[in-house]
């Protein structure tokens, strides 16, 4: 968590640079901050064929170096393995689970159930046929599983094969236009096409659940990124449930030659490493893309569609601010999916309004009507209008520091949730909170700096709470007087009050530190705010 990762050792030199790059993006999922890898002759070799020889630089660690921490991995004693829903690190080795079907899969079925909380069935011991586990769809795509290696490699499995025309579907994914064009030049799409996987251009779909969604109940394979609840597209509100387990793109291939039933590429080792030279071809590239670095065209309109919006506007952080608790979530962990879901999300990416409707629906449904009730309540002080439905709260914190009154207190919502942030970095699981109302977060931790970071930059306040979250419940406001004085002050001591009837009610809270230029980004009320006054 919040580290970086060195890649070094021989291990590294035995796999191409292709591959690595495979790994490589995978390690945003683990909380890391960043990774490193040492370079080779093979490095040298990826550059050169993609025009960027000259950017080549010798990476090895010091002859002597420190680490917080070592993992060491045998690579020759790694095993094809598979990730069972509803987390990356539910993993076993096909093998393993082959060997332990019942077992290992009643006990995903009793996670299925605490995802779905009555509101869809997902099963997947009545996926065992005759002892094996029956799948429904694999993918191979994405910027893990897509790359040319990959791609080449079930293709060279799967060449004159075929998977059949039963439940089992297979679809492929080539990571950009040149990997799929160079596929296509050797023919290896072909070769896929002809065994019955369906062949689609460049798409992050899969990973979030925008494109491929299972049928219902249905148990996906795929070589992409991530295997969280509902990433797949599944919408349990709406009854329908389905679940990825992550796998490699060769063992996904070996399991398409068997018609679906789950197999390890162990079984059709003498196939792989065979994989001719990659050529990269960007005429693609510079027959369409507009490469506007350092090369501007400001006279070139932008067009805007109906659902292509501008962000709203940002006020600064008022010297007092008054949150109404929007939603509790005291799930150990609440992911990125969670806070904004993927999949049908996806066409408002461009619509910050549009897209923030989502927010949290697959978990706190009810959260969008609060906080944007909130918005309201603060839109109308800004156009400096009476709130009479706040006079009391305001009359109950009246002797308190800070001295609020509608024109010093700012008005927002906030989230309590134990550890938000975990997965993606997607910017919008704190943007979409941010613009229908959205003023802090109160965690006992954050799961990965950037969640915390998206925070920030958002003009959120980044908070913690020392003790446990019995002083406050969903519709209750929480008051922090002289937030601003307190941003420049001891972060480890922030007062705030929860104003109850009886009368305010006193939790401690603190901040982590924060940089200057963090400070002054919530106080300007965004990055936004931040860049424009600079």
């Amino acid at each position: 968590k919040n580290k970086v990762m060195e890649f070094v050792g021989p291990g590294v030199s035995s796999m191409t640079t292709d591959y690595r790059n495979a790994v490589d993006v995978m390690t945003t999922e683990t909380t890391c901050l960043s990774s490193i890898w040492r370079t080779d002759e093979d490095t040298r070799a990826f550059l050169k064929e993609h025009g960027r020889e000259e950017d080549y630089r010798e990476l090895n660690p010091g002859a002597v170096a420190y680490y917080d921490g070592c993992i060491t991995l045998d690579l020759s004693t790694v095993k094809p393995m598979i990730a069972l829903p509803f987390h990356p690190s539910n993993a076993y080795t096909i093998d393993e689970l082959n060997a332990n079907l019942e077992d290992i899969l009643r006990e995903t079925e009793k996670k299925a159930a605490e995802v779905a909380r009555g509101r869809a069935a997902y099963t997947l011991t009545d996926k065992i046929r005759d002892g094996k586990l029956q799948v429904q769809q694999g993918v191979i795509g994405g910027c893990s599983g897509g790359n040319y290696s990959n791609v080449a490699e079930a293709a060279a499995l799967l060449r004159g094969r075929f998977m059949g025309s039963g439940e089992f579907a297979l679809n492929v994914y080539p990571s950009s236009l040149p990997v799929y064009m160079d596929l296509m030049k050797k023919g290896m799409l072909g070769d896929l096409m002809a065994a019955g996987a369906v062949v689609k251009t460049a798409f992050c779909g899969p990973c979030f659940g925008a494109g491929d969604t299972p049928g219902n109940n249905g148990l996906s394979i795929r070589h992409n990124t991530r295997n969280f609840p509902n990433r797949e597209g599944s919408k349990p509100g709406q009854g329908q449930m389905a679940a990825v387990a992550l796998m490699d793109a060769r063992s996904i291939a070996a399991t398409a030659a068997n018609n679906g039933i789950l197999t390890s590429a162990e079984e059709f080792a003498d196939v792989f490493g065979k994989v001719p030279a990659y050529h990269f071809d960007d005429s693609a590239y510079k027959a369409r893309v507009y490469n506007g670095f350092g090369k501007p065209e400001p006279e070139e309109k932008l067009f805007y569609g109906p659902n292509i919006k501008d962000w709203p506007e940002m006020p600064a952080l008022g010297d007092n601010v008054l949150l109404q608790v929007c939603s509790k979530i005291l799930d150990p962990v609440t992911t990125t999916d969670e806070l904004i879901p993927s999949g049908e999300t996806s066409s408002y990416r461009s619509n910050p309004l549009g897209l923030a409707e989502f927010t949290l629906s697959r978990r706190d449904p009810e959260y969008v009507g609060r906080t944007k009730a909130v918005k309201e309540l603060e839109l109308a002080r800004e156009a400096g209008k009476d709130l009479p439905e706040l006079a009391e709260v305001l009359e109950r914190i009246r002797e308190l520091p800070g001295d609020a009154t509608l024109a010093n207190t700012e008005i927002g919502s906030l989230v309590y949730a134990t550890r938000p942030g975990d997965g993606s970095a997607r910017e919008q699981a704190a943007s979409c909170q941010r613009v229908i109302g959205g003023l802090a977060n109160i965690t006992q931790d954050y799961a990965t700096k950037r969640y915390r970071s998206n925070v920030i930059n958002w003009g959120m306040l980044p908070l913690h709470l020392k003790g446990e979250p019995t002083a406050f419940e969903v519709g209750d406001w929480i008051y922090l007087p002289e937030i601003r004085k307190a941003l420049e002050g001891d972060l480890d001591n922030i007062r705030g009050y929860v104003v109850k009837k009886e009368g305010p009610v006193a939790i401690d809270l603190y901040c982590k530190p924060l940089t200057r230029e963090e400070k002054e980004i919530i106080l300007d009320g965004c990055l936004i705010n931040y860049n424009r006054k600079k």
